[in-house]
């Protein structure tokens, strides 16, 4: 099948270093279309499907797309946000996905006059040369703070191959062409679950694919695939231990050999939770879409530096820097800045005004705020923009919401600063519950003074039903925040 969509993509007009977008969900086409598109020397490019019909023809106009591979309910919510001259073909929504998602059997056919995927991959030729340049997908940021970016790297050079593989084989623990086997729990359109899924995706490998993230449901293909890997978030990781303890006893997890998290930060108590339960197979990094991964940490690690995200991996930097770019000592928080020298660098499409904005020197931010102790190890407090000064003390809404998603009854939370008067800011949470849950405000507030005390204890907590969620799943802080301040005609 890869071979044919390689050809087809080059049948299209498709040409080396042009752009093949997907805006599918957790599908097997999703795979395909990947490895045709470098196949045929072409960057995939990944699309968020959780975006609105507007900021998905944003990104297929910016990465000027040649051809979109869309799940047809998906397609038909786009109207005419595909731009001239990008070839569209439409992928059957399976039944799997359409029940999971409440969808209708109409909206998930192929619509008529639109092209269907399978029939046209079928049509095409094997094409028998595939490309070895490998072309990594094209994804873009969240765009917290504007349009999102297109991160886009040149293909490897050959003698650079080695090392890029080398990280590969560190981050899974097996070797390159050991087989593995693996669940997609997250959304693939996002980096870290796609760099694991494409890793499973191999042959001799095994991949399951779930629509949507499941509990029980995550430990019941554990134990009857024997899966081996995973990537997972730490909201993931709440949810399991949430669940029933005679439940979680029931399933037969020793197949697992290595378990990897990032993305957000994890609460010491639920790291220490996942280790006693899965046994020593829990390893986080960290790194961000532009830098790539660039430190990691076992659970042996992890018991001993609580909190760490690892120490750097071979051949990447990481430096804490104060605002005029001075390289701090050790415990001294600053801004994070690291480098990933395995990787080919990167730029923004059409934004190379955006690349001088996170860069000192040769290094790269992603906007996080931590230091580096004795011994090398990475803590991280908080994202800079998300830091509030509260009469000249900073404090972490990270530390805090890492604390609050314990609390027995609490769903998920966001922490964040609101204005004050004599202090410029004070701390504002706004919690969401679980079903059936009845925390108040001021028994919330109660937990969190004896755990935190008063200074890290939000002087306003609000109940929130749903809070507001960007595509990729997290909460929506900064346009939870704006409301607090519109009327001040400052945002700090």
């Amino acid at each position: 099948m890869v071979r044919r969509a390689a050809c087809g993509f080059e049948r299209l007009g498709v040409k080396p270093g042009e752009t093949v977008a997907l805006l599918l969900r957790n599908d097997i086409p999703f795979f395909v279309a990947t490895m045709g598109a470098q196949g045929a020397d072409a960057y995939p490019v990944p699309v968020n499907w959780h975006g609105t019909a507007e900021d998905v023809g944003y990104i297929l106009r910016d990465c000027n797309a040649r051809v979109l591979v869309a799940h047809a309910d998906l397609l038909a919510k786009l109207g005419g946000n595909v731009p001239t001259g990008c070839a569209v073909l439409s992928v059957e929504t399976p039944a799997e996905i359409m029940d999971i998602f409440g969808l209708s059997a109409q909206a998930c056919a192929v619509a008529e006059g639109d092209v269907n995927w399978d029939h046209w991959l079928e049509a095409q030729s094997e094409r028998v040369d595939l490309a070895n340049s490998l072309r990594g997908s094209i994804v873009y940021t969240s765009g917290t703070t504007g349009r999102p970016k297109g991160v886009v790297r040149a293909p490897a050079a050959e003698e650079a191959r080695e090392r890029m593989f080398g990280i590969v084989d560190e981050i899974m623990g097996v070797p390159q062409g050991a087989p593995i086997r693996s669940v997609a729990t997250g959304p693939l359109y996002h980096p870290a679950p796609n760099f694991a899924g494409m890793r499973a995706a191999q042959p001799g490998s095994l991949m399951v694919l779930q629509p949507k993230f499941d509990e029980q449901a995550l430990l019941e293909m554990i134990e009857r695939y024997a899966i081996t890997h995973l990537n997972m978030v730490p909201t993931m990781f709440i949810r399991l231990l949430r669940l029933d303890q005679k439940l979680r006893g029931q399933f037969d997890l020793t197949s697992l050999r290595r378990v990897t998290h990032a993305a957000a930060p994890c609460p010491i108590e639920v790291k220490h939770q996942m280790i006693d339960w899965w046994g020593p197979v829990i390893h986080e990094f960290y790194g961000g879409t532009e830098t790539g991964t660039v430190t990691i940490h076992g659970s042996d690690e992890a018991l001993a530096k609580p909190g760490t995200v690892g120490r750097p991996l071979k051949n990447c930097i990481v430096k804490i820097l104060d605002d005029n770019g001075q390289e701090l000592p050790p415990n001294q928080e600053g801004e994070v800045f690291c480098r990933n020298y395995n990787l080919p660098d990167f730029s923004y499409i059409g934004m190379p005004d955006k690349r001088a904005e996170v860069q000192r020197g040769d290094l790269i931010t992603v906007g996080d705020i931590g230091y580096l102790d004795d011994d090398g190890y990475l803590f991280l407090r908080d994202r800079k923009r998300d830091m509030v000064i509260s009469g000249g003390v900073n404090i972490y809404p990270a530390e805090i919401e890492q604390a609050l998603v314990t609390m027995p009854g609490v769903k998920d939370c966001a922490v964040f600063g609101i204005p004050a008067e004599e202090f410029g800011e004070s701390l504002c949470a706004h919690v969401e519950l679980l079903e059936g849950a009845t925390c108040t405000p001021e028994e919330i507030s109660d937990w969190l003074r004896d755990r935190l005390g008063s200074l890290r204890t939000p002087k306003l907590i609000k109940i929130a039903s749903d809070l507001p969620r960007e595509d990729s799943g997290k909460i929506m802080k900064k346009s939870i925040r704006a409301t607090y301040w519109a009327a001040t005609g400052r945002s700090i």
